[in-house]
This record gives structure tokens, C-alpha cells and sequence, in this order.
């Protein structure tokens, strides 16, 4: 259990990567969650969306599809219609609309004789294809713009690589769920409440941060080589951010990072409400950025293990917990940045990775609305 207790935790269950002789991680998933209850829930005939993270082009750190057909075979052997989905993105690269979206999951390996079933994109070819989903007991938004196709599935399952993140510290349930299913305009409606700012002291002028703006929210000044926000085209999403070398970007609203981790809370509450759902995380290759990047970088904490829960906010936790109880890897990001002139120590692994990102606001406030429990118990599954 962690540090904040409760009278009834929730339970998250655990495995590691160790197998047996006569059975691989993905034949062991299936053994963690049928232990975790998955088939307590009632999916005969009925449609059940596999929520994950595709990968993109270029990047080698996401799950491999060996564990999406792991969860497929379960469901169908339920009697359930299991299908991949993700919604479309906002920045450049692979995944900005449903044929780009599927060549990239083809190319990566999701494929319905890999995966076991077919890849649905959730919301549509061009992102627009959305349902106004309402946020009971939301603060920052009533109304949340999910895909179509991941509300209209009876039941709901999130498969989740946990690593590291430029802005919300680490990528995790709450994340793939709430920012992963919103359609473009929901994306855009949780990164809208902070624009960055640009010290044009600190900039090269290298328009490495351009390639990564999919909505002209940035210009270059040819005569000063300096770079600039735009603000009526900017949506806050902080792509940028991650890209910029030199730490010549930050937000200029304080706030910006921690209002979006509450706004994803929230558009994740939106997602599970009402129907059945069941959540997995895989704590491997934790890259110290997402999988959203055209690339990756080598872990920065060792493999861990397999979590499974009802409950996606102990999942969270118990997966932070896990992860902050591991040493950074030798000649890793992390470990290089520990060792660099002038480094403040945070005492914390995904902090001291992303020292300009955020994430405790997000668990607090998925606790305070309602969505789970940070207070968990391990249940160890061999």
C-alpha cells in the first residue's frame, strides 16, 4: 500500500517480466489480469475497445502488439468483439488523421493477424468525428469531445505504456485514457488553457520546435533568427516545449501545465463513467519522453513489471510508487541530467527528467472528482 491510506484500497495486481520456462510475457499478462477480475465483466456480444498507443513512425519504445493480442484473446474467449483504437493527434507526424493513423499502426505491427482483431481509429478520418461526453462534477470542463467509436463501445479497456512525458511528468492510464480518447477538438480543448512563451535570449534560431507546431503557432524571424509564438493559431499542447534543446520555451500561465493534468482527469472521468472497465499498464522501455515522438530515447529506470486494476487512478500510483523505488539506468537521460553542472535535485525520477513538467496535480485531482482511489494494496501474481 501507499502512503495515503484508506479503509478499502483498491487493489492493483502485479507481475514481473520473469516467466517460466514454458510461457512468455504476453502468455503471463493474460494469467495478471484473468487474476485481476477481467473476467468478472460481462462481454458476451458485445463491443469492447482496446485503448492503446500505436506508436509513432520512427519511435520503438511503445508496446508491442504481442500484448494487445494477449488482451484480445481474453475478450473474444469472453465472447466479446475486441477492437485497437486511438484517436488522431494534433501535431505533425504519423498519426494526424485515420489513413496516416492506420498505416502507422500497420507499419508498427497492429495488424488484425498480430493484434488479433481490427484497429479502429476513434475518432474518425479527419478528428472530427466526436460525442459530447458530460463531466459529472467537473471544474474545468462540463462537456468532454470524445471519439465516437470509444463511447460507443459497451466496455472499455485501457493498455497503457507507462514512461516518462515532457509535460505531464510521466504517461500513464490517466493519460492514454483521457488525452489519448479525446478527438482533436478535445485535444485541443485541454491544451487551450496556457500558451508558451518564447526568451528570445535563450533562442538559437535551430526551428526545431517549428517541426513539431502542426497549427502555425510559431514564426522565425529571419533578421533576428529568433522564434516567436503566434498566439491566435497557438493551442497550448506544448510540443515545443519538449523540442527546444536550450530551454528557450516555458508557459508563460504558471498554471498551464497543472490545469491541463486536471482537465485530463476529468475528460478520463468522462471516458469510464457508466460502463464497464478495466485498465493495464506495462512499466517497460520507460523512454524519458512519449511515444508521440519520431524516436526515443534509451530507458531511464529499469523494467518493472505488469499492473492491472479496476481502478485507473491506483493504477497510476501504484505505478509511480514502483517506479520511484528503482535507480535511474546507467548513461541514461536521467542519469546524465543528475550529473550535470547546477542540477537540483527533486527527489523524484520523472521530475528531475522533466524538471519544467507537472504530475502530482493530475492524481489529486482525479481523487477529488471521484474517479479512483490513490490508496492501493499489491496483489502479486507469479
Amino acid at each position: 500500500m501507499n502512503e495515503n491510506e484508506a479503509k478499502n484500497p483498491s487493489k492493483v495486481y502485479f507481475t514481473t517480466f520473469r516467466c517460466r520456462t514454458d510461457e512468455g510475457p504476453a502468455d503471463k499478462l493474460k494469467r495478471l489480469i484473468k487474476a485481476a477480475g477481467i473476467g468478472d465483466i460481462d462481454m458476451d456480444g458485445k463491443f469492447v475497445a482496446i485503448k492503446m498507443h500505436f506508436g509513432e513512425l520512427g519511435n520503438m519504445s511503445f508496446l508491442r502488439p504481442n500484448y494487445a493480442r494477449a488482451v484480445a484473446d481474453v475478450v473474444r474467449a469472453q465472447g466479446g468483439k475486441p477492437f485497437l483504437t486511438d484517436c488522431n493527434t494534433l501535431y505533425p507526424g504519423s498519426r494526424k488523421n485515420a489513413i496516416d493513423h492506420l498505416y502507422c499502426a500497420w507499419e508498427n505491427g497492429f495488424t488484425p493477424l498480430t493484434a488479433g482483431c481490427p484497429v479502429i481509429i476513434g475518432d474518425g478520418l479527419k478528428g472530427t468525428d466526436d460525442v459530447a461526453v458530460p463531466v459529472e462534477g467537473g471544474e474545468y470542463v462540463s462537456e468532454a469531445r470524445i471519439g465516437r467509436a470509444v463511447m460507443d463501445a459497451d466496455v472499455f479497456i485501457s493498455l497503457t505504456h507507462f514512461k516518462g512525458h515532457e509535460m505531464t511528468g510521466f504517461g500513464g492510464t490517466i493519460k492514454n485514457i483521457g488525452m489519448g480518447c479525446g478527438s482533436r477538438a478535445g485535444k485541443k480543448d485541454q491544451h487551450s488553457n496556457g500558451k508558451p512563451h518564447i526568451d528570445p535570449a535563450l533562442c538559437r534560431g535551430c526551428k526545431r520546435c517549428m517541426a513539431e507546431c502542426a497549427n502555425e503557432g510559431l514564426s522565425f524571424d529571419a533578421a533576428t533568427r529568433k522564434m516567436s509564438v503566434v498566439g491566435q493559431n497557438c493551442v497550448g499542447c506544448g510540443r515545443c516545449v519538449g523540442a527546444c534543446n536550450f530551454d528557450a520555451i516555458s508557459f508563460t500561465n504558471d498554471a498551464a501545465v497543472k490545469e491541463l493534468n486536471c482537465r485530463m482527469a476529468e475528460y478520463t472521468k468522462a471516458v469510464v463513467s457508466g460502463r464497464p472497465c478495466f485498465h493495464i499498464s506495462l512499466v517497460c522501455d520507460v523512454s524519458p519522453m512519449c511515444d508521440c515522438h519520431a524516436g526515443n530515447d534509451a530507458p531511464i529506470l529499469p523494467d518493472v513489471g505488469m499492473f492491472a486494476s479496476a481502478d485507473p487512478l491506483a493504477l497510476d500510483q501504484a505505478c509511480v510508487d514502483a517506479c520511484l523505488r528503482q535507480a535511474p539506468m546507467p548513461g541514461s537521460f536521467l542519469a546524465e541530467a543528475m550529473t550535470a553542472p547546477g542540477f537540483c535535485d527533486h527527489h523524484d525520477h520523472f521530475d528531475n527528467t522533466n524538471p519544467n513538467a507537472e504530475y502530482k496535480t493530475c492524481l489529486a485531482h482525479a481523487e477529488k472528482i471521484g474517479l479512483g482511489s490513490r490508496a492501493y494494496e499489491i496483489v502479486n501474481v507469479r
